[in-house]
């Protein structure tokens, strides 16, 4: 398939990597339940094909979906790592208790990250989305933490019991790298992995710059270097505040940064700074704009990412969020359409 560049989307998003410029710039858009409907409803059933969207999305089985439809798993569901969730049509859900109440991994059990049925659709995706920029989804690290310990506890941890925190990041990490070298060892090519992390607030990030390396940095460069080591980019995803943390995530090797949320950091002063060694995704406001904007408005924000975070490639189009369900279809329209289009 060859895209408005002429290229494949595989070879657009590698080349943009590299700081190529294109008249067009690549994009992507991370919808959930009630946006990606309206969206289907508009521009067909199969969004991926539709959009041509460059970037695809893949990742072994879990238990718990992203986004459980209560009608088919009921009011709660429990994930893989013992973590009960609410489920609602409109998001995620949210956890509702810890799975360890105490300080300590004795007689919890982790899940396989090698059990057989987690990979059997991945050989057959990779090969049909072979012209595309494949991404696989290997999990999460701190986030996972706070969800399996609960944030309040596992924040005070990281005074009162440290050598608790790095040995349960030490756990997980080997999880993920588990999961990666068998999907390393498989008959299979993907482009990136995508590790979903989230260390930032609205005003900074979650622990301080100081303890974040002390726990989560190392545990993040073991898992950059199996990636790098087996040629795959590394795309990490982090909401909030972290421009902190960008050159410390950049010197272990990360190559794509998502979201860049414009409600949080000056992303503007991000390209500046480090947008020659890192990609950029993401970058439209969702918590206002998209949501309170008129149409115009919202063109005219896609238009200026395009223009500024666009100059000298580096840069994937897409929302500083998921697009929730009170943004107003117009304004979806309206963003979707303009993201389509060449840079003015």
């Amino acid at each position: 398939m060859s895209n408005v560049t002429g290229l494949s989307n595989k070879e657009w998003i590698k080349q943009t990597l590299h700081h190529k410029e294109f008249d067009y710039v690549p994009y992507n858009f991370i919808f959930m339940p009630v946006s990606v409907q309206q969206a289907m409803n508009h521009y067909g059933e199969n969004l991926e094909e539709a959009l041509d969207l460059p970037l695809r999305f893949y990742g072994p089985e879990t238990k718990k979906p992203l986004y459980a439809d209560p009608d088919l798993f009921g009011p709660t569901i429990t994930d893989e790592f013992g973590v009960t969730w609410t489920t609602n049509r409109i998001d995620r859900g949210a956890p509702t208790g810890p799975s360890l109440n105490e300080p300590t991994l004795e007689g919890f059990t982790f899940p396989d990250p090698e059990e057989e049925t987690r990979f059997q659709w991945i050989e057959n995706w990779c090969e049909y989305q072979k012209d595309h920029y494949r991404v696989m989804m290997v999990g999460d690290l701190w986030e996972r933490a706070t969800f399996m310990r609960g944030m309040e506890n596992l924040l005070l941890d990281t005074i009162l019991n440290p050598k608790f925190v790095e040995t349960l990041l030490y756990e997980l990490t080997d999880y993920i790298i588990k999961g990666m070298l068998k999907l390393f060892e498989m008959d299979c090519e993907f482009e990136a992995i995508f590790l979903m992390d989230d260390y930032g607030t609205q005003r900074s990030t979650i622990i301080s710059p100081d303890q974040w390396r002390k726990f989560v940095k190392p545990c993040l460069e073991k898992i950059y270097s199996l990636a790098r080591e087996n040629g795959s980019d590394i795309i990490h995803h982090t909401c909030g505040h972290v421009t902190p943390l960008i050159g410390d995530m950049i010197d272990i090797g990360l190559d794509i940064l998502n979201p860049i949320q414009p409600e949080t950091m000056n992303i503007k002063e991000l390209k500046n700074e480090f947008g020659k060694d890192v990609t950029f995704w993401g970058g439209l406001s969702t918590q206002d704009l998209l949501i309170n904007g008129t149409p115009q408005q919202v063109i005219d924000q896609v238009r200026w990412l395009k223009d500024v975070m666009g100059k000298d490639g580096g840069y994937i189009f897409d929302t500083g969020l998921s697009i929730q369900a009170d943004v107003p279809q117009e304004n979806l329209f309206a963003m979707i359409d303009e993201a389509l289009k060449p840079r003015n």
